[in-house]
């Protein structure tokens, strides 16, 4: 769009003090030009064309509005049509590892962990349109439920079904969530690859030990975020199934291996974080979203439109105006 019209030369617009000085020498040179006569009456006299010595101040006004036209072109008035184009320069691959253990399910965040991690990830998924996104489930076992894509769509729709179920078996498989993780991207050739793992529990099941998938990570320049989710303390957590299928909730102590997710962060070159309520998991992602950035290229197109010629026209127009009136109606009074 149009931003408005700009002057390249705007130093010439000085030149419009000359006007006033103008107007003052014309001034003064009419006066000391026009000689006076006193009569006591003029009624004896026939007047003609009394208005046209009055409009002789015309050819002033058009030269005086020309000049004015003629700075204004000098000052070299254009429109700006600006347009931008942008260009993703690096992408990055990022598989988000979620523990779906039924402990997810404590409501030390709200509604419960689970519910509050998805939420939160939707905001950062969709604040990620230029990369590649993948989920990977994980409890007692752990599979892919969505592979790296950039359709976002496709990923916002697989974490809103993410959620506690029986078909994985239980327990807390953080080296198994991390495996299949990195089993999704070590083929990836985006620059920049990158697991978040979210985890509430300590590791106690699964065939792949936390720290050799730290290893296979490190191996294929995978960095990995780990996030530990859970009040300290006692939270409300799922103790036991009703005869109805729903869960019996009681106070249990929150335990989560900080020492391993710490090692695995540190080793991959990645960063440990402690999520202890809504806000603070919310702020989590914040950072994770402003840690890896993805480069973009903003290209700049600036289409000017000259507008000085129509003003030299008019100023020229005017001018030979001035040279007509000068020639013929006002001939006389020279």
């Amino acid at each position: 769009m149009f931003e408005g019209i700009e002057f390249l030369n705007k130093e010439f617009f000085w030149l419009l003090l000359l006007l006033p000085l103008a107007i003052l020498w014309y001034v003064f040179k009419h006066k000391k030009q026009t000689a006076e006569l006193r009569m006591s009456t003029i009624k004896g006299f026939k007047l003609t064309n009394s208005w046209l010595p009055k409009l002789k101040h015309l050819m002033f006004a058009l030269r005086l509005l020309a000049l004015a036209l003629l700075i204004t072109a000098m000052a070299r008035p254009r429109t700006v049509d600006v347009s931008s184009k942008t260009k993703t320069t690096r992408g990055i691959d990022i598989v988000m590892a979620i523990d779906v253990s039924a402990s997810m399910l404590a409501k030390d965040l709200l509604p419960n962990r689970l519910e509050a991690l998805k939420n939160v990830a939707s905001d950062f998924i969709k604040g990620r349109p230029n990369d590649r996104i993948g989920i990977v489930e994980y409890a007692g076992e752990s599979y892919t439920k969505t592979p790296i894509t950039s359709d976002k769509a496709i990923v916002l729709r697989s974490l809103e079904d993410v959620r506690y179920n029986t078909v994985i078996d239980g327990g807390t498989a953080i080296g198994m969530g991390l495996g299949t993780s990195v089993n999704r991207l070590k083929d990836s050739k985006a620059k920049s690859k990158v697991i978040i793992l979210l985890t509430d529990g300590v590791n106690n099941s699964g065939q792949i030990d936390p720290k050799t998938a730290s290893n296979l990570a490190v191996e294929y320049g995978i960095k990995v975020y780990t996030i530990g989710i859970g009040s300290n303390g006692m939270a409300l957590s799922p103790i036991g199934m009703l005869a109805n299928g729903s869960f019996q909730y009681g106070r249990i102590q929150v335990e989560i291996d900080e020492a391993l997710l710490k090692e695995i962060s540190k080793v991959t070159g990645g960063k440990y974080f402690r999520a202890t309520n809504n806000k603070k998991l919310e702020e989590i992602y914040d950072e994770i979203n402003k840690l890896e950035k993805t480069d973009v290229e903003e290209f700049k197109f600036y289409n000017y439109e000259e507008k000085y010629r129509p003003l030299l026209l008019l100023a020229l127009g005017l001018l030979v105006l001035e040279f007509l009136f000068r020639s013929t109606l006002f001939r006389s009074f020279n």
